[in-house]
């Protein structure tokens, strides 16, 4: 097993805070510091930004499962959903804005304190979840609604993760993990930290009853 570096390409002038594959791997999304998202395509290595930015810096992005649609989230306490699409080789990759999650018309999904985390359900993608302070939205992408709001987290929620078959969602603060059943918007499970101050989470993608948590140290 080797780890070794193959290449280098700079594009943003600030700092990289995110990054996310689109499932075939064709296409590579970045953003952080700079407020824009940045799609490349990785057999050209052409790069193209998209056409409006965030107000503050971007904390995630993610593409959506088998699709070119993907989402970003912002301390300007807002998560917007672009698309991208590719027509390669006839013509370069585009970016362009394909709708802004709302409560109503033209308003967008606002978190106070700004948004940290987005994670589109597995396999068909139709619900995003949303991390802010010490909530997390579950948002309908094809209605632009939201359909639950998380609570139970006493500090920041850090990370959130979908399970394998987006039944569950796992949320974690500093001082807990939650696991949260999408069906009835309820916690099903809670493990206190203990001190360990946890920091991640990720559900192993072959045995669905397991989740990795990690901490600080």
């Amino acid at each position: 097993f080797g780890f070794n570096e193959v290449g280098s390409i700079r594009k943003s002038n600030g700092k990289v805070t995110c990054c996310h594959f689109s499932s075939d791997g064709k296409l590579l999304a970045s953003a952080g510091h700079d407020k824009k998202a940045v799609l490349w395509n990785m057999e050209t290595l052409e790069t193209e930004c998209t056409p409006e930015e965030h107000t503050h810096i971007i904390t995630d992005i993610r593409f959506r499962p088998n699709s070119t649609q993907l989402a970003t989230s912002s301390f300007d306490t807002t998560v917007r959903v672009w698309d991208a699409a590719q027509v390669y080789p006839l013509a370069p990759l585009f970016l362009h804005l394909c709708v802004i999650l709302s409560y109503g018309p033209l308003s967008p999904v606002s978190f106070v304190g700004g948004c940290s985390n987005v994670r589109f359900q597995p396999r068909i993608g139709q619900f995003l979840a949303a991390a802010a302070e010490t909530v997390v939205s579950i948002v309908d992408v094809e209605t632009d609604r939201r359909t639950q709001l998380l609570q139970g987290h006493n500090t920041e929620v850090h990370s959130i993760c979908w399970d394998t078959n987006g039944d569950f969602l796992a949320s974690v603060s500093q001082d807990s993990v939650r696991v949260w059943s999408l069906a009835s918007g309820e916690c099903i499970h809670e493990l206190n930290s203990s001190g360990n101050k946890f920091h991640s989470c990720v559900f192993h993608p072959s045995f669905p009853a397991l989740l990795v948590v990690s901490g600080y140290q």
